[in-house]
């Protein structure tokens, strides 16, 4: 896998298509980065304590390492 951690890298496919952003984790084993602001999902998450309400959180998912590449 030649992308790793810290490079800027611009998005070939999905939905986020033609962005540019930084890797923030390399996942080798599953062929997969996790890139700055791109491929946002969101997230319910549970209270975690008494009285504490529910909310709904942004987490950038994984993106296939195929559908990006190395910005010069």
């Amino acid at each position: 896998m030649t992308i790793k951690k810290e490079d800027n890298v611009i998005v070939l496919a999905v939905k986020d298509k033609g962005k540019t952003g930084k890797v923030i984790k390399s996942l080798p084993k599953i062929h997969k980065v996790i890139v700055a602001g791109i491929n946002m999902m969101k997230k319910n998450q549970k209270p975690r304590k008494q009285g504490q309400k529910g909310q709904i959180v942004e987490v950038t998912m994984p993106i296939d390492v195929s559908n990006v590449a190395k910005k010069k």
